[in-house]
């Protein structure tokens, strides 16, 4: 393919994809296909000769298409959103067409700068504390920095190498035991999550090898001050070493908003790494009303959201930062004579490769850019109101329906319900056992999604059987949002019948 070539067939692609858009509302949101229907469709060898794109342009929609589950759909309420936009993925091609590996500030400077300077006006635009910026009002170079990660889970993972290196240089420090004792007791450090912690948090430890502890949340599916200092006592008891802890600011399953302020006081007294893990619900900070849910986090040693999500930029862009970068460069930072770095007096020259794990990273920053450019802080609140006030709308619709139950107060576009259990009892009956309930609910989320309009995944709370509707896309309406309603009120109807 040349130039010539690439110039038509690069403009049918554009007009695949805005089609592809203006008519997503009109197909099923869930892939409706059988395990290994692919492999029966393809040829099980590469070509050897070349093919044309006009083959391939037909492969993606007889063979492709019919597997695609479509997150970008307004009626895709599954997990949570995968934002995208027609204005990251315009500054997503010219990373293509650049394809920097900007490891380095010498690379490609434009690739490094520009991530300084987007994940400043972002931190910036969230409220972040100025420890986490990497330039100062007077244009020197902070202590802290933001990066951009590939998902919440490679920032879990970053933090969490960093605050090995920061404990162990603690204990070292100490004198009282040898560098080789030190280096010993990395097998005894332990890191806290509660039980609606991403299970990011659990793989990392697997990772970096190190114990993990985790902690029950209360009535509220928060991870409580009282709660963590109380697992730090008793492991401290049994000779562990406690190094690390993640609040979340809105968690998978529910959306909560664990005990921030607290567990910066435990992590304080404890001299734990404090990571916050905001990546569904730190998108709405940009808005200020509700900056006050997350007091505490200023205190934080790390900090990281995925604009991915909620803040139209599309996958992976991971938003992380730091109030020092010196125990992250300290643990993840490798010389080699073929990576020169550059001395510079600014903040602007960085090794980015120093802040994750692969060497290699691609230039991300340019669609962040063209997103916070295009929508401006005033669309990109707009975004977020929009969705919050269509999840507030569905909320009440469900309690004045009178069959469903609230889990968990609505707070951001996130509701999580279930039909309650007097909506389950036949005539006569004191109560409905709590197993019949589940399984009533387990089969009400079946058939919503059995219906094919809308689509959303069940969850387990504490043992109860719940439903969780996760309202965000981009192209989202509050016509989509009623017709979730529509079919969850008669996907209930069916249930409750069966029941009786």
């Amino acid at each position: 393919m040349d130039a010539s070539e690439f110039r038509k067939r690069g403009k049918e692609v554009i007009d695949a994809i805005a089609d592809y858009y203006e008519n997503l509302d009109q197909v099923p949101p869930m892939a409706a296909v059988k395990p290994g229907y692919l492999y029966k469709l393809m040829p099980h060898e590469a070509p050897e000769d070349p093919e044309s794109f006009d083959d391939i342009q037909k492969d993606i929609q007889t063979k492709i298409m019919p597997g695609i589950t479509h997150w970008q759909s307004g009626n895709f309420f599954g997990w949570y959103p995968s934002n995208s936009s027609f204005p990251a993925m315009l500054g997503d091609m010219y990373s293509n067409m650049f394809d920097v590996i900007g490891f380095n500030w010498l690379c490609s400077p434009a690739t490094t700068e520009l991530e300084t300077v987007v994940m400043d006006w972002l931190g910036k635009l969230i409220g972040l504390d100025k420890r986490f910026l990497s330039i100062k009002e007077d244009g020197t170079e902070g202590n802290g920095g933001g990066v951009i990660q590939g998902s919440a889970s490679e920032a879990h993972i970053v933090a969490m190498l960093a605050a090995k290196e920061k404990a162990l240089e603690r204990i070292k420090a100490d004198g009282s035991v040898s560098e080789d004792e030190s280096d010993a007791m990395r097998h005894k450090m332990v890191a806290y999550f509660s039980d609606q912690t991403h299970s990011s948090g659990q793989k990392g430890t697997n990772i970096i090898g190190c114990k993990s502890h985790t902690i029950l949340t209360d009535g509220k599916f928060r991870l409580t001050k009282t709660a963590l200092a109380a697992a730090i006592e008793e492991d401290k008891q049994a000779g562990l070493i406690p190094f690390f802890v993640c609040g979340t600011f809105g968690t998978t399953n529910t959306a909560s908003i664990d005990d921030i302020p607290g567990i910066a006081d435990v992590a304080a007294a404890e001299h734990l790494w404090y990571h916050i893990d905001a990546a569904y619900a730190g998108a709405s900070l940009t808005c200020p009303e509700f900056r006050p849910l997350a007091v505490g986090i200023e205190r934080a040693d790390s900090f990281n959201f995925n604009p991915h999500k909620w803040m139209l930029t599309n996958f992976d862009c991971s938003a992380m930062w730091v109030a020092s970068s010196t125990h992250l460069t300290n643990a993840l930072g490798i010389h080699r004579e073929y990576l020169p770095r550059v001395k510079g007096e600014t903040a602007f020259v960085k090794d980015y490769r120093d802040w994750q794990v692969p060497l290699g990273r691609r230039f991300r920053a340019l669609k962040l850019w063209f997103v916070m450019r295009m929508y401006g802080a005033s669309g990109i609140r707009a975004h977020i109101r929009e969705h919050v006030r269509q999840a507030k709308w569905l909320e009440q619709q469900l309690l004045t329906d009178g069959r469903f139950e609230i889990m968990v107060p609505v707070v951001f576009g996130l509701v999580v319900f279930r039909i309650k259990p007097s909506a389950l009892a036949t005539s006569g009956d004191v109560a409905v056992k709590e197993s019949t309930v589940n399984a009533a609910n387990v089969n009400y989320s079946k058939r919503i999604n059995a219906d094919g309009r809308v689509f959303l995944v069940g969850t387990k709370l504490k043992g109860v059987d719940a439903v969780r509707a996760a309202i965000g896309s981009t192209i989202g309406k509050q016509e989509n949002v009623e017709l979730l309603l529509q079919v969850l009120k008669q996907s209930a109807a069916d249930i409750i019948s069966q029941q009786k």
